[in-house]
């Protein structure tokens, strides 16, 4: 039976053939179930929607069909905002998506926000302890809610090249949560824009970018009012904009 499925997925194009085949027989409550699972995965399903969940920094996060998948290389802004956040912080989740960047973050106040109405009810099992909106960046959270961290993995891919990704990431995933304009920074400029209203002093606003569009984040953040600071992973190839409102204090970039 696994070979059977490995070869099927194979011929579908799938690269982890083999793990994917394991992952979707785990997954299978019925052999009937089992070949719909592979059915659907064989007929361009991202894996991540076949199997309901997707792994995110060592844990399993829910993603229905339709909501945008969470990629390895967020595991790096994730990361970055768990070293500045700090228990009993107010964090901010902008364009959280399925909500696994705030999962992420524990014994912290989290206030997550998603304009897709699927994301946030994602987010909101992903995040039961968490107050968890439906809008457009800031304008459902709370009046006077000011954040310690502020996260935000906003859309950033240019309009031109959204039709050169994934079929799995451009037919199955919403535009919404990839298209980010002309030069993919149309939200990331918004966001960067409102931040000092809604940042604590000292406060920390962190942004995903690619490194190509990081300097013309950094000159958004100046004129923004705020320090920035550049934090990268070569491996996972992720680049980070970490804004501070008043001088930085210092910390070292995080790696």
């Amino acid at each position: 039976m696994l070979s059977a499925i490995i070869t099927r997925l194979r011929a579908a194009g799938c690269v982890f053939a083999e793990d994917e085949a394991k992952l979707l027989i785990t997954a299978a409550r019925t052999p009937a179930d089992l070949d719909a699972l592979v059915e659907q995965r064989t007929g361009g399903l991202p894996l991540e929607h076949v199997l309901g969940w997707a792994e995110f920094c060592g844990r399993r996060v829910a993603v229905d069909p339709g909501v945008f998948v969470p990629r390895r290389r967020t595991g790096f802004l994730a990361r970055c905002a768990g070293e500045l956040a700090r228990p009993g912080d107010t964090v901010v989740d902008l364009c959280c998506g399925s909500g696994a960047v705030g999962a992420t973050l524990t014994g912290v106040d989290l206030y997550a926000v998603d304009i897709d109405p699927a994301a946030v009810r994602c987010a909101r099992r992903n995040l039961p302890s968490g107050h968890v909106y439906e809008g457009d960046l800031y304008d459902p959270l709370p009046a006077g809610l000011h954040a310690d961290v502020l996260v935000a993995n906003a859309p950033y891919v240019p309009t031109d090249a959204i039709e050169l990704m994934p079929p799995e990431a451009r037919i199955h995933e919403p535009r919404v949560a990839l298209d980010g304009g002309a030069d993919g920074l149309d939200v990331l400029r918004r966001v960067i824009a409102g931040a000092p209203a809604r940042l604590a002093p000292a406060g920390h606003l962190l942004v995903e970018t690619s490194e190509v569009q990081a300097p013309v984040l950094v000159e958004a953040v100046v004129l923004a009012g705020l320090t920035p600071r550049l934090a990268g992973d070569e491996e996972l190839g992720a680049t980070v904009v970490i804004a501070t409102n008043g001088p930085d204090p210092g910390r070292p970039p995080a790696r």
